[in-house]
C-alpha cells in the first residue's frame, strides 16, 4: 500500500480544522505540536502567514505568584499563532526559527478563554516579522507580542 505524499501545511491544516483530514494524512511538519497538546491550544482559524489560536487561561493552572495568569503562557500562545502562521509558507525541506520576540503585556487575565490572532507584519525571503494579538473573549486586548522569524533551507533546515 503506497503512503499518500504530504499535503501542504496551509491544506492539512484547514482540513484539519474543518474536521475533513482524512485517516493517515500527514505533512512534513509536526501537527499537533506537543506542546500545543500538552496545553490545550485550538487552532480555530489559519491562511497564509495568519494563524488564530485559542486557548482557555487559568491563574490556578498557569499562574504566577501575583495570582494571574503567567506571561510566559501568553508569549507561548502567541509563539504558537505565530510559527503557526508562518508554518503556512514552508516548503518541503524549509524550517524556521523565532530569532527574537517581544512582549507588550496590557492587562492581567485571570479564569479567561483567549484567542491569539497572529499575522506577518513583514515577509521576507529569509527574514520575516509577526504581530500577534491576544484578546479576551470580549474583544479587549491583553497582550501583544511582535516575533522576528528566520526561514531556515538546505542544511540549516535539516533535522528540524
Amino acid at each position: 500500500m503506497d503512503t499518500p505524499a504530504p499535503l501542504p501545511i496551509l491544506d492539512f491544516l484547514r482540513r484539519q480544522i474543518d474536521g475533513a483530514l482524512p485517516a493517515g494524512a500527514r505533512t512534513f511538519m509536526r501537527y499537533p505540536t506537543a506542546i500545543s497538546q500538552l496545553l490545550d491550544f485550538r487552532l480555530v482559524d489559519v491562511g497564509p502567514a495568519m494563524a488564530v489560536i485559542e486557548f482557555d487561561a487559568d491563574a490556578a493552572l498557569h499562574g504566577n505568584q501575583q495570582g494571574t495568569v503567567h506571561g510566559g503562557m501568553l508569549c507561548e500562545l502567541a509563539d504558537a499563532a505565530i510559527g503557526t502562521a508562518h508554518s503556512t509558507l514552508m516548503q518541503e525541506g524549509e524550517s524556521f526559527t523565532s530569532i527574537d520576540l517581544k512582549a507588550t503585556f496590557l492587562r492581567p487575565v485571570w479564569r479567561e478563554r483567549l484567542r491569539a490572532h497572529a499575522r506577518a507584519a513583514h515577509g521576507g525571503r529569509t527574514v520575516s516579522h509577526y504581530v500577534c494579538d491576544i484578546l479576551r473573549e470580549d474583544g479587549k486586548p491583553v497582550a501583544t507580542i511582535a516575533s522576528v522569524v528566520m526561514t531556515l533551507r538546505g542544511e540549516r533546515a535539516r533535522g528540524r
